[in-house]
């Protein structure tokens, strides 16, 4: 069992190095050795899920050096949550990868695609706030490669911005870090919050503060207000709020006393603000993946506000909507480069064009991803919200809460059906064939993302169950913290 908690962070390292010692091999074996290992992290993505579901913590002592002197990952519903969201998200990128070719445009795609997921999978299983930032980082390099992979002018501006402001947030991050441990005398989540509650007076500022200025990081990388101007531009440009729930709900939960929940009003007042701001952008959008990154602007704002509430409900709201967002949000990308492809020099701005081959089905399938990214019935961005607006009943700001989600949401509707009828309706009549048919297997990929909306609604009894059992485990701080610090060591006999 330990061995199978360390097994999604070990496994795409592996696939990284592989990949690097064959790119001598043809194209062709890289595809199959990285989308081979991409179905067997989904697999054992599954295998976490299922072994998560008993609420116990899976830990794995790193060296076999007990915490809080060792590193630590930890497997608990969440964590095998964002694995396994991970994991489908890199198969139907590298499908819709392979499908278009996109892989021949730079070197290395393969091993930085793995090293990224890496990243992703490390950050998600350690029990270590230091070691959440060497994954950051991991990913961060790997998508620095990624995102400039087949280079361009404005892919080239969005990733110079981006590299710029990740690694401001990269020391900032440094100096949150130092100062806690400077405050606390430790690194480990679990023994961290220990410290915290039981700190002195005197060090309470020194805590806030670096909580604080941890918080900014995570907002940064999240997207949040006013930290959000790179990410609209890096992910329009590139190929087709986790740490927050995990590290401050855990440093500052219920018992950390007086810094209890210290960062719940920001959280909340930035997701507000981002949601406006974000809702506006969408409606002021020249281009389709333009205005699909602000909707991802749009659904990290929900999240944020989803994670302020702090009230019964709304955590397993906020997971639920997540897995939704999430999802919706990767398919709209890729149906964004579709639509790019077919429309030949027009790309996806939203300018009258000639008809798309097979435009009502794509024109259809449009239709069905903007109403489950807007949160309309009866796809389950719908049922995320309402989870969401129901939890916010009994919050002092409630008409504030209600009167931002519902506008934006109105703004968003707005936009995705002036966007719909600029690109399948006022189309130019043309006798020349300038565009370029669909890849059925890049809509494969599409299609399997956009059905999660709809199996989402068929099992929203189970789904909700799921998430309130997440969301559970998450608030039980002490049963997290008693995980960690009580596994012992692997001891083995010595025969004489």
């Amino acid at each position: 069992m330990m061995s199978l908690t360390i097994t999604p962070v070990l496994l795409p390292l592996i696939a990284g190095f592989s990949l690097l010692l064959l790119r001598q091999q043809s194209l062709a074996v890289q595809r199959l050795f990285s989308l081979g290992f991409i179905l067997a992290l989904v697999m054992i993505a599954l295998n976490l899920v299922s072994t998560a579901a008993s609420g116990e913590h899976q830990v794995y002592l790193a060296g076999n050096w007990m915490a809080p002197f060792g590193i630590v990952f930890v497997l608990d519903q969440l964590s095998a949550l964002m694995v396994l969201l991970t994991a489908l998200l890199a198969l139907a990128a590298m499908t819709y990868t392979i499908a278009h070719k996109i892989d021949e445009l730079g070197a290395h795609f393969h091993v930085l695609f793995q090293l990224q997921l890496f990243g992703l999978n490390g950050a998600f299983m350690t029990g270590d706030v230091f070691n959440l930032f060497v994954f950051f980082e991991v990913l961060l390099l790997a998508s620095y490669g990624l995102l400039l992979h087949g280079g361009g002018r404005l892919r080239t501006k969005a990733g110079l911005h981006y590299v710029v402001i990740n690694l401001i947030g990269s020391t900032l991050f440094l100096f949150a870090v130092g100062a806690l441990y400077g405050a606390v005398g430790t690194l480990n989540l679990a023994d961290m919050a220990d410290k915290i509650a039981q700190a002195p007076e005197e060090r309470h500022g020194l805590i806030a503060s670096a909580g604080l200025l941890l918080l900014i990081v995570f907002g940064l990388k999240a997207a949040m207000f006013p930290l959000y101007l790179w990410l609209p531009a890096a992910y329009s440009q590139t190929s087709a709020p986790v740490a927050i729930i995990r590290v401050h709900g855990t440093l500052f939960g219920e018992a950390a006393g007086p810094l209890a929940y210290l960062h719940i009003d920001w959280v909340l007042v930035s997701g507000l603000i981002t949601l406006v701001l974000a809702a506006l952008a969408v409606i002021a959008a020249k281009g389709l993946r333009e205005q699909v990154a602000y909707l991802v602007l749009a659904s990290v704002a929900t999240l944020l506000i989803g994670i302020g509430l702090n009230r019964d409900g709304s955590l397993a709201a906020t997971l639920f909507y997540l897995v939704h967002s999430t999802l919706i949000a990767a398919a709209l990308f890729l149906l964004a480069d579709t639509i790019s492809r077919g429309r030949g020099d027009f790309a996806d701005k939203f300018v009258s064009a000639p008809a798309i081959p097979q435009a009502i089905f794509i024109g259809a399938v449009f239709m069905f991803a903007a109403i489950a990214m807007t949160g309309m019935p009866p796809l389950s961005g719908f049922f995320g919200k309402l989870a969401l607006l129901n939890s916010a009943l009994t919050h002092p700001w409630i008409f504030t809460i209600f009167a931002v989600v519902l506008l934006s949401s109105l703004l968003l509707i707005i936009a995705m059906a002036r966007a719909g009828s600029l690109l399948f309706y006022r189309t130019q009549p043309t006798t020349e064939s300038v565009t370029t048919p669909p890849n059925r297997l890049a809509l494969s990929a599409v299609l399997a993302l956009l059905s999660v909306a709809a199996l989402m609604v068929v099992f929203a009894n189970p789904m909700h169950e799921w998430t309130q059992s997440i969301a559970q485990q998450q608030l039980a701080h002490s049963t997290y913290l008693n995980a960690v610090l009580s596994t012992p060591v692997i001891t083995r006999e010595v025969s004489p």
